[in-house]
């Protein structure tokens, strides 16, 4: 994938050779725009990165997100309830980057609402609202050019997302025209938190490991810290999302921020008092 990325810094690989160089697993967190109120994400990201969160998936919220658990569907629901739209999304990873520095900040969604925003204005909005990556869920890596093409202008990654399902020719396309990391999913079917890492997921890593240099991360099911553990024997970095999306609607809102950060700082091992 060639990028203009000598016009931008490359947040995500910065983050993720600061990640080797301290011998640590990466944390990547999700949080759906708009859930559990409108402007949560910017009062609960920072919160987020203070409490060890090394990078954020902001999800924008969809109608048929097919590829979602109960939690995230129904925080993606009460977000559009809440009026959130793709405009949102992009205002709030403008507004959240002076707060949270470096970090770096990923879309993640479904692609009838790029293709209903358009592929240019959308991959100029992402670099004006400093937005470092795409997650496409439905967007197979044989059909992703057009949406590549636009996004190589501005040196903004489109990160594959990978299932044990994958075929190696699969991969390799995808890894291909892909960049920034590789998520690859922990297992078949939908999002949710789960009692174990599934280590058909974790044999995917090997899989991938085989076609790319890309730091690669594993989602769906991570829910404690020893699934961190588990997956940084095999992988670079693990994804939270139903277990965080559930503790911030959990309570009154006003408390999302802090049951957040506490989930976030249990799974990066680090105590309460390290996220104040």
């Amino acid at each position: 994938m060639v990028t203009n990325l000598s016009a931008r810094t490359d947040r995500i690989s910065s983050k993720f050779a600061s990640l080797k160089a301290e011998g640590r697993t990466g944390l990547v967190v999700f949080v759906t725009v708009g859930h559990p109120y409108t402007d949560a994400a910017m009062d609960i990201v920072p919160s987020l990165v203070a409490a060890g969160a090394d990078a954020v998936e902001l999800g924008i919220p969809f109608s048929d997100p097919m590829g979602e658990g109960p939690v995230i569907q129904e925080s993606s629901f009460i977000a559009l309830q809440n009026g959130t739209t793709i405009q949102n999304c992009l205002d709030t990873a403008a507004g959240l980057r002076p707060k949270i520095g470096d970090t770096p900040l990923v879309l993640m969604g479904y692609y009838n609402t790029l293709l209903s925003y358009g592929l240019e204005r959308f991959a100029s909005a992402c670099a004006t609202a400093t937005v470092d990556g795409l997650i496409i869920v439905d967007l197979p890596g044989g059909e992703a050019a057009p949406l590549v093409q636009e996004l190589s202008k501005y040196g903004i990654h489109l990160i594959p997302l990978l299932a044990p399902t994958s075929t190696d020719e699969s991969i390799t396309q995808s890894v291909s025209i892909g960049g920034g990391f590789v998520y690859c999913v922990s297992t078949t079917g939908v999002t949710g938190a789960r009692n174990e890492v599934s280590e058909r997921g974790l044999d995917l890593v090997e899989r991938v490991r085989e076609r790319t240099d890309l730091p690669i991360a594993v989602g769906f099911g991570i829910s404690r810290r020893e699934h961190v553990l588990a997956v940084g024997e095999r992988a670079d970095a693990a994804v939270v999302g139903s277990a965080l999306v559930r503790s911030l609607a959990d309570g009154p809102e006003h408390e999302a921020a802090r049951r957040g950060s506490r989930v976030v700082a249990e799974l990066a091992g680090r105590s309460d008092a390290d996220a104040e």
